[in-house]
Protein backbone atom coordinates (compact mmCIF):
# COMPACT_ATOMS: atom_id res chain seq x y z
CA UNK A 1 0.00 0.00 0.00
CA UNK A 2 0.95 3.06 -0.68
CA UNK A 3 0.48 6.11 1.90
CA UNK A 4 0.77 10.21 1.04
CA UNK A 5 0.27 12.77 3.68
CA UNK A 6 -0.41 16.40 4.04
CA UNK A 7 -0.08 18.58 7.17
CA UNK A 8 -1.90 21.88 6.30
CA UNK A 9 -2.62 23.36 9.47
CA UNK A 10 -4.80 21.74 11.56
CA UNK A 11 -6.20 19.45 8.97
CA UNK A 12 -4.09 16.12 8.08
CA UNK A 13 -5.25 14.62 4.37
CA UNK A 14 -3.92 11.35 4.17
CA UNK A 15 -4.08 9.56 0.44
CA UNK A 16 -4.62 5.52 0.46
CA UNK A 17 -3.51 3.31 -2.44
CA UNK A 18 -3.75 -0.60 -2.90
CA UNK A 19 -5.01 -2.65 -0.14
CA UNK A 20 -5.52 -1.69 3.75
CA UNK A 21 -5.59 -4.89 5.77
CA UNK A 22 -3.56 -6.66 8.16
CA UNK A 23 -0.22 -6.45 6.78
CA UNK A 24 -0.50 -2.47 6.16
CA UNK A 25 -2.69 -1.00 8.54
CA UNK A 26 0.22 -0.90 11.41
CA UNK A 27 1.88 1.45 8.26
CA UNK A 28 -0.94 3.70 8.38
CA UNK A 29 -1.37 3.63 12.31
CA UNK A 30 2.42 4.71 12.31
CA UNK A 31 1.87 7.49 9.67
CA UNK A 32 -0.78 8.96 11.12
CA UNK A 33 -0.54 8.77 15.01
CA UNK A 34 1.97 11.27 15.57
CA UNK A 35 -0.24 14.05 13.77
CA UNK A 36 -3.43 13.15 15.58
CA UNK A 37 -2.19 15.49 18.67
CA UNK A 38 -2.33 18.59 16.90
CA UNK A 39 -5.08 18.01 14.22
CA UNK A 40 -8.83 18.71 14.25
CA UNK A 41 -9.63 17.20 10.89
CA UNK A 42 -8.49 13.96 9.44
CA UNK A 43 -9.42 13.28 5.66
CA UNK A 44 -8.45 9.85 4.29
CA UNK A 45 -9.04 9.26 0.31
CA UNK A 46 -9.57 6.18 -0.51
CA UNK A 47 -10.34 6.62 -4.36
CA UNK A 48 -7.45 4.25 -5.05
CA UNK A 49 -8.02 1.83 -2.14
CA UNK A 50 -8.59 -1.56 -3.44
CA UNK A 51 -9.40 -3.38 -0.35
CA UNK A 52 -9.90 -3.02 3.35
CA UNK A 53 -10.14 -4.93 5.93
CA UNK A 54 -11.31 -5.46 9.62
CA UNK A 55 -7.67 -4.19 10.59
CA UNK A 56 -7.88 -1.14 8.26
CA UNK A 57 -11.44 -0.78 10.11
CA UNK A 58 -9.98 -0.92 13.24
CA UNK A 59 -7.07 1.77 12.53
CA UNK A 60 -9.62 3.83 11.19
CA UNK A 61 -11.39 3.70 14.42
CA UNK A 62 -8.52 4.47 16.50
CA UNK A 63 -7.76 7.99 14.85
CA UNK A 64 -11.51 8.56 15.41
CA UNK A 65 -11.11 7.75 18.92
CA UNK A 66 -7.71 9.90 19.27
CA UNK A 67 -10.09 12.71 17.73
CA UNK A 68 -12.96 12.19 19.91
CA UNK A 69 -14.06 15.62 21.22
CA UNK A 70 -11.51 17.92 19.53
CA UNK A 71 -12.09 16.73 15.94
CA UNK A 72 -13.36 15.11 12.78
CA UNK A 73 -12.49 11.87 10.77
CA UNK A 74 -13.88 11.71 7.03
CA UNK A 75 -13.26 9.39 4.16
CA UNK A 76 -13.55 10.42 0.88
CA UNK A 77 -13.73 8.83 -2.26
CA UNK A 78 -15.29 5.81 -1.20
CA UNK A 79 -15.50 3.09 -4.54
CA UNK A 80 -18.72 0.68 -3.99
CA UNK A 81 -16.60 -1.69 -2.54
CA UNK A 82 -15.16 0.55 0.04
CA UNK A 83 -18.66 1.80 0.95
CA UNK A 84 -20.33 -1.48 1.25
CA UNK A 85 -17.43 -2.79 3.66
CA UNK A 86 -18.15 0.60 5.60
CA UNK A 87 -22.01 -0.38 5.14
CA UNK A 88 -21.94 -3.79 6.18
CA UNK A 89 -19.30 -3.13 9.04
CA UNK A 90 -22.00 0.01 10.36
CA UNK A 91 -18.53 2.09 10.21
CA UNK A 92 -20.46 4.72 7.50
CA UNK A 93 -22.32 5.66 10.75
CA UNK A 94 -19.20 6.37 12.98
CA UNK A 95 -17.32 8.16 10.46
CA UNK A 96 -18.57 10.47 7.24
CA UNK A 97 -17.72 8.51 4.21
CA UNK A 98 -18.78 10.17 0.87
Amino acid sequence: MNISKKLNGDRLDVVLEGRLDTLTAPDLEAEIKPDLDSVKELVIDVKNLEYISSAGLRTLLMAKRALHNKGTVKVVGANEIVKEVFSVTGFDSLLDVE
